[in-house]
């Protein structure tokens, strides 16, 4: 796969403060890639600094082979949609769509052409002679959207385009920007905060920490094999468990050292098994309980703290010998605080982090 964009140990530096560093990434011609993290990682900062909206310290930026890294944004060849619709509310949504073209100087019979293109892919053709006020926010965001896509342009760069939208718009407009990608198969990067749409969405994913990538992989290897406890804890809803405890790597066994000891063979390790303080990551999807926790290499008894029915399924809060253990149960099993039940886990499902470095192990 060529590539359609590469950084080059960027950094970007306000005064003191250093925002981005020494930070490297390869983006595949028409990939779908999603910038994750927790606010302030330095993700959109990213973004910004492709786009041309922001000066870099150092490094280059790479786009179809031209290095753009002190290109103006509009000579970059990119399409960008912002979390704010930031639409001209005295225009049609045609008008909208066609300013920038019109600015550009691009024959008309061409702005036709690419306005019918977009309000059809989008499905916005009957919108086009309304006004933004007479628009849901939804329909905005489509707007929105369209004005990037009329650009014609080789890479789309989206910054949280849904955080404004309620939950059902959002889950909506999620699977029209995946059938647009599917459609267009334009490289596009997407900054979120949110692991739904980034697990959903990506053809890879970036998890961002301080202004750096922790990790850059498929969503099915950053769930099951996370390169650290930071990308494990960040990763998953409800977050992954987490014991600490002491490996014997020879007998491949785990001890909480509160009586609370199992064998942790069949784990994939990195390198060669290790003893030493680690701690131990487990999943609540990865727990079976009740009669299916019978067939599970590793079984045991847990005391059920709390209850959360979430109708599909039910979150349970428990402890076992004192550890907190979550997991899921199916949504019509009966469960009541203060009951005692079986539980059980593979190994295999689990995942092992150095104590100090918190690197897999």
């Amino acid at each position: 796969m060529t590539n359609s964009i590469e950084i080059k140990d960027l950094k970007l530096s306000f005064g003191a403060v250093t925002v981005l560093e020494d930070l490297n990434l390869e983006v595949g011609q028409g990939e779908f890639l999603v910038l994750l993290g927790s606010s302030g990682c330095g993700k959109s900062t990213l973004l910004n600094c492709i786009a041309g909206l922001l000066d870099v310290t150092d490094g280059e930026i790479h786009i179809q082979g031209q290095n753009v890294t002190w290109e103006e944004p509009s000579r970059r060849g990119i399409g960008m949609v912002f979390q704010s619709y930031a639409l001209y509310p005295q225009m049609t949504v045609e008008g909208n769509l066609t300013f920038g073209l019109k600015n550009a100087r691009v024959p008309k019979d061409e702005i036709a052409k690419r306005i019918a293109r977009a309000a059809e892919v989008l499905q916005i053709e009957p919108l086009l002679k309304r006004k933004p006020g007479a628009l849901s926010g939804g329909q905005r965001q489509r707007v929105a959207i369209g004005r990037a896509l009329v650009r014609d342009v080789d890479v789309f760069l989206f910054d949280e385009p849904l955080s404004n939208l309620d939950a059902k718009l959002r889950a909506d407009l999620r699977v029209e920007i995946k059938r647009l990608h599917q459609t267009l198969k334009n490289t596009m990067i997407y900054v979120t905060h949110d692991q739904v749409e980034a697990m959903t969405l990506a053809d890879r994913i970036a998890i961002m920490r301080g202004g750096q990538i922790m990790q850059l992989a498929h969503p099915s290897e950053i769930y099951n094999r996370p390169v650290n406890k930071y990308v494990a804890g960040f990763i998953g809803s409800p977050a992954m468990n987490f014991m600490e405890g002491q490996l014997d790597g020879g007998a491949q066994r785990f001890d909480t050292g509160r009586g609370l000891e199992f064998s942790v063979q069949g784990y994939e390790f990195v390198g060669p098994p290790t003893t030493g303080p680690v701690w131990l990551g487990l999943r609540p999807e990865h727990v079976q309980s009740g009669k299916w926790a019978e067939d599970q290499p590793v079984q045991m008894e847990a005391l059920v703290d709390m209850v959360e029915p979430m109708g599909s399924d039910t979150q349970v809060w428990a402890k076992v010998n004192g550890q907190e253990l979550r997991f899921r149960m199916d949504g019509q099993e009966a469960v009541d605080i203060g009951d005692r039940i079986p539980i059980g886990f593979d190994p295999a499902r689990l995942s092992l982090f150095d104590k100090s470095t918190e690197n897999r192990l």
